[in-house]
Parts: structure tokens; C-alpha cells; sequence
């Protein structure tokens, strides 16, 4: 299989080529030229399976040997799900009205270890072969989760220098800590005072600046990058076999994926399996108060508004990057159809599609928002469900989202997966507004060490120039001041100031806890 941008302007890509480049030249992203199609039959000869061999099954259909070798390939996929805290990977547990997917066993807790652990393989795979490069700067933005789950796969990789930005006093403690306090000289943390999507734009730049990103080999690591929705069509398979296990083959079951979004790439994931042939009826978009998709979804207008801080942070977006990839295929894989709807939405802020088309998206994807109140009630609600035998099941507030659309759309109960795209324990603030003190689980063992670990981390201002000089002074290996740079006093004093009333805030959640 080869790949092409979004855009147009390439095609006939190496699967190397598009995951060490990240970013296409024309500033699209790479998509597959072709998609492969399983049939039921083969789908049903994978049920026996484990979550590795499957992983094989469908990542090699996207791989060639040319590009990996078969061989490797597995022992790639093997060494990246090794790390997680169950050999299941992703299991499924049914619930009263729905199935939950458990995305959080990887090492930071977040479903973003899917696909980072396995991308932070392939990178040292490439690099070390060396057939296009031998090294790479990895520039990346997080809203909480993608951070901590690139590092954990990056930390240590020989030839690899990463480099993550976080917008300053909108992720959770135990996000930053996940981040701040690996000791790796290769990670570097960049707290920037704005948004997530303020520091997504400083690398879509960075990527644009040619000359930048051949002086210090720029690679992607957020879900611009092909490999990161690769690795997670996988869970869906997995958790409709697992779903469907013991129901019979006579005629297919088609099953409902509710899906927390932010960046659009997890239930891209879905778009493509569904596509690839599994049976799926509703993939069902669920956003918080930042709810550009289900506006697109609900008007055909993809207006970009300011994020407002929210109990689901890591969803705090208001430009979903892979959702270009999937107007790429509503645009009928016209590139240069593509190419001028980003123009508009680029320079105005602002795209509209025809009736038409939003009735193919229609057709493709349901959606729902959630506000506060309801996310809250959705945590209660499903910690408080009987479960004989058993503690409460808590939900983290991006799940809940999901809970909260499958009971809204009033999706078939045993025919509803909500996707768990994280631990409850990394947002203790939505934990502690959704519960009673004494209702509050015990936080996991190597979370609670987060808090005893030193912290690393620089604060920047958030421009491109600032941020370049910073990865290029890391590069040549000279020293800058820790906790601040290019800032004038009075920024850096009201940074700080910023910095310690979020952690004051959090520090009383935790004496709360208690």
C-alpha cells in the first residue's frame, strides 16, 4: 500500500516515508491510496486471536515488507503492547446498558498509549536502519494525554530528541506530572500560556518552515500522524469479537461505538474499520462544551470558536486535526477540492459544505454534546449502578460523554460500546464534583508516586520563532534556564503566579482525597 496527502500534491508514499514525515509537504496529511477490505469470513477466522496477532492481522494490511519485514512487524507490535498492565490489552466489560472498552492499561492510563508505544517503536526501527534518515525532533502539542503517552514511548530512544508542549495551567497535575517528571535527556516539556490548540498551530508552523524541518529532521507525533490511527483501528476489531463472542455467524451483528472526541483521530480509527469491512451501524461523535463536530454534524458549517476550559480537558479543542482526513473522503478524495475548503477554513476560520455532503457525514457519523452537569450525572449514574460482588465503576469525564450520548440517541444497550479513553484517578477534580469523599477510589500506586518525583519543565511563550530557537538550542546541546525562556519579567512572574494557583488548587484535591 502506498500513501498520499490529503491535499494533493503527494502520492506514491512508503509507509516509511509518511511516518517519518508526519506532516505532508503541501501541509495535508497522508492517507492510504487504497483501503484493504476484510470479509466476514476472514474476520470471523480472526475471533481466536489475541490482541497481538490481531494487531498483526491488521496493521500488516496497511504495511508492506518492503517497508517492515514481516518478522520484525510482530516483534514491533509485540514489544509495543508488552508495556501494558494486562494481556488483553483493551478488554471490554459489559455494564448494565453498554459495554465499556477499557483504553486505559498502558503505561500513562490514557488510550494514547496505543498508538504511542507502538509509534515510539517504529521510529527506533527506522532510525536505526537508516535507509532515509538516522535521527528525528519530535515537535508535539498535548492537551493532556498525548503528551505523556508520546514521552513514555519516546523516553530513552536512541537518535530521537522529543519536544512537547502543553498550554500552561489547562492539563491536570497528574497530566504535567506524567510529562514534567521523566528524568530522559532526550525529553523536553514546554509549558505555553494559551490553548491546546494555540500550541497544535505552533507545530502545523514549524512544519510549514521547510528550512526548519529539514535543519532538525522534524517528525509528528500527535494523530497527524498516519500511524497513530493505524495502531488504533485494532481495539475495534478486538472489542466487537470480543462483544459478539458466542452469539453465532448466520447472519452478522452490527454494533454501535460511542466515541469520546477531541482531535478526531480515535473515531477516525472506527471510520476505517468500518470501512475495512467490520460491522458497524453508529459511530457516534461525543464532545464537551467544545463541540465543533457536532455543530459541523448538526449545520454543515465547521466554524472554529475559542476552547473553553472544561472537567473533560483532554477534549478542550476547537480544531479537530484529523477531521481533515475525513473531509478528504466527503470531498470524494478530490485533493484539490480538499485543498480549497482548508484554504477557507484557514484564512476564515469558517467552511460550509453543500446539503449534500452533510448528508453523507450524516450517514457516516451521530453526534451528541455534553455539558457539565450532564458529565457530572453520567459518572454518578454509572458509579452508582449495581454491580453484585463489585465496587462502583467510575468513568472518567471524557468517557461519561460517551455514556451520555449512547443514553441520549438511546442506542441499543447491549449493542453500545462507550470507548474509556482513560483512568478516572488522572482527573481527580471531576472525580471529587461527581462523588461523595467517601465514595473516591484509592489512587493507583504509580500515580500517587508522580507527586514524590522531581519536575522538569520550561516555560516559553507561545510563538513559532521562540519555540524554534528553543528545540534548536536543546539540539546543539546548550544549556538554557530552567522553568523559563525568552520571556520578560513581568510575563514570567505572571506564569508563575498562574503556575501556582493550579497547583494550590489541585494540592487541596489531593488533601481532600485524603
Amino acid at each position: 500500500i502506498k500513501y498520499k496527502s490529503t491535499r494533493g500534491k503527494q502520492s506514491g508514499l512508503s509507509f516509511e516515508e509518511v511516518v517519518l514525515g508526519g506532516l505532508a509537504t503541501d501541509k495535508g496529511l497522508y492517507v492510504p491510496e487504497k483501503i484493504p477490505n476484510f470479509s466476514m469470513k476472514k474476520i470471523e477466522e480472526m475471533r481466536s486471536l489475541s490482541y497481538i496477532d490481531l494487531a498483526y492481522e491488521v496493521i500488516s494490511s496497511f504495511v508492506g515488507p518492503e517497508d517492515v519485514p514481516s518478522q520484525k512487524l510482530k516483534e514491533i507490535i509485540e514489544k509495543s503492547f508488552s508495556t501494558f498492565r494486562t494481556p488483553e490489552v483493551a478488554p471490554v466489560v459489559k455494564l448494565q446498558d453498554f459495554w465499556v472498552l477499557e483504553l486505559f492499561h498502558g503505561p500513562t492510563f490514557a488510550f494514547k498509549d496505543v498508538a504511542l508505544q507502538f509509534l515510539g517503536n517504529l521510529f527506533e526501527f527506522f532510525l536505526e536502519r537508516g535507509k532515509i534518515q538516522q535521527s528525528i525532533t519530535i515537535l508535539g502539542a498535548t492537551s493532556g494525554d498525548t503528551g505523556s503517552a508520546a514521552i513514555h514511548g519516546l523516553r530513552g530512544k536512541r537518535n530521537v530528541s522529543c519536544f512537547i508542549m502543553f498550554p500552561l495551567g489547562k492539563v491536570t497535575e497528574i497530566q504535567e506530572r506524567q510529562m514534567t517528571t521523566i528524568p530522559d535527556e532526550n525529553i523536553h516539556c514546554l509549558s505555553i500560556k494559551g490553548d491546546f490548540d494555540d500550541c497544535q498551530a505552533i507545530v502545523k508552523a514549524a512544519f510549514a518552515d521547510s528550512k526548519f524541518r529539514d535543519e532538525v529532521k522534524l517528525g509528528a507525533i500527535n494523530s497527524i500522524n498516519w500511524a497513530r490511527v493505524l495502531a488504533q483501528i485494532t481495539y475495534y476489531f478486538y472489542s466487537y469479537l470480543r462483544v459478539t463472542d458466542g452469539q453465532g455467524t448466520d447472519s452478522p451483528i452490527s454494533l454501535n461505538y460511542a466515541v469520546p472526541t477531541g482531535n478526531f483521530g480515535d473515531i477516525l480509527a472506527g471510520y476505517y474499520a468500518k470501512r475495512m469491512g467490520l460491522p458497524v451501524d453508529q459511530l457516534v461523535v461525543c464532545t464537551n462544551e467544545n463541540d465543533v463536530l457536532h455543530r459541523f454534524l448538526s449545520s454543515g458549517v465547521y466554524q472554529k470558536n475559542p476552547a473553553v476550559l472544561t472537567i473533560a480537558p483532554s477534549m478542550d479543542i476547537s480544531v479537530s486535526s484529523n477531521f481533515e482526513r475525513y473531509l478528504y473522503y466527503l470531498a470524494e478524495e478530490s485533493g484539490d477540492t480538499l485543498a480549497g475548503w482548508m484554504e477557507t477554513f484557514e484564512t476564515s476560520g469558517q467552511l460550509s459544505v453543500s446539503p449534500v455532503v452533510l448528508e453523507q457525514a450524516r450517514q457516516d457519523f451521530s453526534s451528541f454534546s455534553s455539558d457539565r452537569a450532564a458529565i457530572l450525572k453520567a459518572m454518578r449514574s454509572v458509579f452508582e449502578q449495581e454491580r453484585p460482588g463489585q465496587e462502583g465503576y467510575l468513568v472518567c469525564p471524557h468517557t461519561a460523554t460517551a455514556v451520555v450520548a449512547a443514553n441520549a440517541l438511546k442506542l441499543p444497550p447491549h449493542r453500545t460500546v462507550c470507548l474509556a479513553t482513560a483512568h478516572p484517578a488522572k482527573f481527580e477534580e471531576a472525580e471529587q464534583l461527581a462523588l461523595s469523599v467517601n465514595q473516591l477510589p484509592k489512587r493507583p500506586e504509580v500515580l500517587d508516586a508522580l507527586f514524590r518525583l522531581k519536575e522538569r519543565k520550561t516555560l516559553i511563550s507561545g510563538d513559532l520563532k521562540n519555540v524554534q530557537d528553543f528545540v534548536r538550542s536543546k539540539l546543539k546541546g546548550k544549556s538554557t534556564k530552567e522553568e523559563s525562556f525568552l520571556f520578560n519579567d513581568t510575563t514570567t512572574t505572571v506564569l508563575a503566579v498562574a503556575a501556582v494557583v493550579v497547583t494550590v488548587g489541585f494540592t487541596v484535591l489531593r488533601f481532600l482525597r485524603k
